[in-house]
């Protein structure tokens, strides 16, 4: 593949954790609903549920339990679900533009201004809602449901019905997350793969930087282009 073809045509972003931090109020959403049922529940295990959904989450809680949560019901665990989306919502209605993280404003237009169309591949049912309260949705051509792919992350299908969205190969495609389950999703998707945050969680990823304020086009294009 030559340099002319080895061009960025979309980045594909993860919400929580790149774009704005809520990772908070997941943390006391859940805290609420693992105290509520007697699973042990602390800042230490909660960094095992990150870039995973929803049900995967509640089913690590639970499995924390002298059964392992085996013998609960499917609506049982479905109503215990919702009950923490209620809790997260409620805290999340104070987030804002304040919110958004170091030098994601610049980065997207920088894109905008590059022509390079941007994507959001969030495992949040509420990403839209957080969009929405951030004022960022004029930056993105596409926004994908959870709801709407077979498979969360790790699996790549958020990454690569994003990308079919914006009608773009993969291969030209640039993936930021900030979970290890994320860029495993990214990189089985066949994209290039931008991790923020630890170098040795993140180490699969093809580039690293410490925080989002390190996120620049110029670094990400020449990483891209090696």
């Amino acid at each position: 593949m030559n340099k002319e073809h080895r061009k960025i045509r979309a980045m594909i972003f993860d919400l929580d954790g790149v774009i704005t931090d809520t990772a908070k109020y997941h943390y006391e959403a859940w805290k609420l609903l693992a105290d509520e049922l007697g699973c042990p529940f602390d800042r230490k295990f909660n960094e095992q549920l990150k870039g995973i959904d929803r049900m995967a989450s509640l089913e690590k809680i639970l499995s924390q339990l002298p059964d392992g949560g085996k013998f609960y019901t499917m609506e049982q665990k479905q109503e215990w679900a919702a009950r923490k989306n209620e809790n997260y919502q409620l805290l999340i209605k104070r987030v804002d533009e304040s919110d958004i993280l170091p030098g994601i404003l610049d980065l997207f237009r920088d894109l905008k201004q590059a022509g390079i169309p941007s994507g959001l591949a969030s495992a949040s049912r509420n990403a839209r809602t957080l969009v929405r309260q951030l004022k960022v949705e004029s930056y993105f051509d596409v926004i994908v449901d959870p709801a709407s792919v077979a498979h969360g992350k790790p699996a790549p299908d958020i990454f690569l019905k994003a990308a079919e969205e914006m009608g773009v190969d993969p291969r030209y495609c640039v993936g930021v997350e900030d979970a290890e389950a994320g860029i495993r999703a990214i990189q089985s998707a066949g994209m290039f793969a931008v991790g923020v945050g630890d170098a040795d969680a993140l180490s699969a990823a093809d580039f690293i930087v410490a925080e989002t304020g390190l996120l620049t086009l110029e670094k990400i294009r020449k990483q891209f282009e090696r």
